[in-house]
């Protein structure tokens, strides 16, 4: 074989993969569509129409590039918070952000915490850059704060990934809980606070938002309520030198000007952003109600999806999942241990809902059979 190029050692020790395999690569192997996209947790009512209507505004302006500051987003944003532009930093999504982060803040071998099981992004970025990953187990379904505090110490772990309300298992903790966390972390510790769920939150879970602490970032994104999952669009809040860090390593012409144009325009309709979450609401309902039919029950959620705990093990769960694909019915599933019992099933319209309710039992007696 002819000599290339040769990667770094760390390149070279990764998987060339993702952390999801997309529907529209699952469609492409089955050569046909899913009749519900439900596994994504992508807001299946749409976005504001004021959204489609600024996109068709701005098109004719596509041929300039990008403002590279983010300038009316950022400010628009801040507003929005009650806090400062400086305290603003715009990305391609929460993912994008993540992947900064983790430059910023880890070399090669340094610790990196999470819990094992949580948002998968989160260490393919750490993996990426090097880190050495330190999990921790969920307690009860929830991200275990005392355990991933001590780890934290134990390691002297330089970062800590979480997310409330959590994903993959849609529990979360007060506010209150998540302060007294901060307040125990080391001063020398980032906390990664991933809040892109946050919109669908009870108010209390929710801690004050404080740019104070150069050690703490705040994660939101226009992906899940605001429903611009395509457009690739989120930020951190957090105190101005932790934010400027970011102009270090950040893709300036990254969010493109449509995205910026689509994110104000989203984030002008609270009125519809409040609706959409009353209708997201409604569906965790509903699904909570399809599972209980089935004899399945559904964990609290304060996303945009549910848990159901499918009552054995994990290979069953799977199963149970493979079985709602095989009826084109796109759901999800935590694999972690513990977590693996439960498939993950998003909100959507009634239309999406009524497909998964006629497809589960049919699934169910064939993972059964």
């Amino acid at each position: 074989m002819a000599d290339r190029p040769a990667l770094t050692a760390l390149a070279a020790s990764l998987p060339s993969t993702v952390p999801f395999v997309g529907p529209e690569t699952q469609e492409r192997a089955r050569g046909r569509p899913f009749r519900a996209r439900i596994g994504a947790n992508e807001n299946g009512f749409g976005a504001s129409p004021l959204v489609a209507a600024a996109i068709a505004a701005a098109a004719p302006d596509m041929w300039k590039y990008c403002d590279p500051e983010n300038f009316e987003l950022k400010t628009l944003l801040a507003a929005h918070h009650g806090v400062a532009a400086d305290n603003i930093a715009v990305g391609e999504g929460i993912d994008g952000l993540l992947g900064l982060v983790v430059r910023l803040y880890i070399e090669a071998g340094m610790p990196v915490v999470t819990s094992l099981g949580a948002y998968p992004t989160f260490n393919y970025h750490g993996a990426g850059f090097g880190g050495r990953l330190v999990t921790a187990p969920y307690r009860e379904d929830r991200e275990d704060l005392e355990a991933l505090l001590a780890a934290v110490r134990r390691e002297n772990a330089p970062l800590v990934y979480l997310a409330n309300p959590d994903n993959p298992m849609g529990t979360w903790w007060e506010g209150g809980e998540i302060s007294r966390f901060i307040e125990a972390l080391p001063e020398t510790t980032l906390l990664v606070l991933d809040e892109a769920y946050g919109d669908m939150a009870p108010a209390s879970a929710l801690p004050p938002l404080e740019v104070a602490r150069p050690n703490v970032l705040r994660m939101r994104t226009f992906s899940k309520a605001y429903g611009l999952a395509g457009m690739r669009c989120g930020y951190a809040i957090g105190e101005a030198g932790a934010i400027l860090a970011f102009d270090k390593v950040r893709n300036h012409f990254g969010v493109s000007r449509m995205t910026q144009v689509a994110a104000a325009a989203a984030l002008a309709d609270q009125a519809y952003l409040r609706a959409v979450v009353g209708r997201m609401a409604e569906a965790r309902t509903r699904i909570g109600a399809i599972a209980a039919e089935s004899g399945l029950s559904a964990l609290p959620s304060a996303t945009n999806f549910v848990a159901i705990d499918c009552g054995a093990d994990g290979a069953f769960a799977l199963k149970i999942m493979q079985e709602l694909i095989a009826r084109d019915v796109f759901v999800r599933k935590p694999m972690a241990p513990g977590l693996d019992r439960c498939i993950r099933v998003s909100t959507g319209p009634e239309a999406d809902m009524a497909v998964f309710a006629a497809a589960l039992p049919e699934a169910l007696s064939a993972a059964r059979g």
